[in-house]
């Protein structure tokens, strides 16, 4: 079984929307993983999720409300400069890509780049362009923050890649400080562990979407 079917389309474009509705993606697999401190209890943004794969599946609208701040317009401005100068640092050659859809869970990624071929990448790259403040604190701690490490891993999970090199890029700083890379390998992380918890999360969606259209039905009755 292939690990993946790719749709053909321009990252943020109307078919882009169309091919993530209702479907868990790499941006918000740290939200399925919330929990409260305790670490079992789900959090607020899980349960919103949730909800909000639910809705776009029965609706066949997007839930996400599209607003960007005039940081995150910035930075998605500087995408292409991020990636240029990662091919310029590793020699790699990034490939463009639009959607990658797993063969048989409702759950895909929308991959920044990779490299190699497509079907089965040497690696992905994960580019991030923060505000000066939050790129500082990224050169200081040399880490991938949490939250992007979890999206790293359902990237590697859905891609099969070797390893994903995470960048942090902000051109405002000094030459030498402009990007920050980081290589996670795959061998790292416990995939499998990884796919189950995708698999027992889309469960819950799946039985919410059935309560809800049975709420429909009860409604349209009455």
């Amino acid at each position: 079984m292939n690990r993946f079917t790719v749709v053909e389309c321009e990252q943020r474009s109307d078919e882009w929307r169309k091919a993530r509705l209702g479907k868990l993606t790499g941006s918000k697999a740290a939200d399925m993983l919330a929990t409260h401190r305790d670490g079992k209890t789900p959090s607020a943004s899980r349960r919103n999720l949730l909800t909000q794969l639910v809705l776009e599946r029965i609706t066949g609208r997007s839930q996400e409300n599209g607003y960007q701040s005039k940081y995150m317009e910035r930075g998605t401005e500087r995408e292409a400069d991020a990636g240029a100068l990662y091919e310029g640092l590793t020699g790699n050659i990034l490939w463009p890509v639009g959607f990658l859809q797993h063969p048989t869970l409702q759950t895909g990624v929308s991959l920044d780049g990779y490299i190699g071929e497509l079907e089965q990448p040497e690696g992905i790259i994960e580019a991030k362009c923060p505000i000066p403040a939050t790129h500082l604190e990224y050169l200081e701690t040399g880490k991938v923050p949490p939250e992007y490490l979890k999206q790293i891993t359902h990237g590697l999970w859905i891609s099969g890649a070797q390893w994903c090199d995470w960048l942090s890029f902000n051109p405002d700083f000094p030459e030498p400080l402009r990007a920050k890379l980081v290589r996670v390998e795959a061998q790292w992380i416990d995939l499998e562990a990884y796919e189950g918890l995708v698999k027992l999360f889309l469960a819950e969606v799946d039985q919410k979407e059935a309560a809800v259209r049975k709420l429909m039905q009860k409604a349209e009755a009455a």
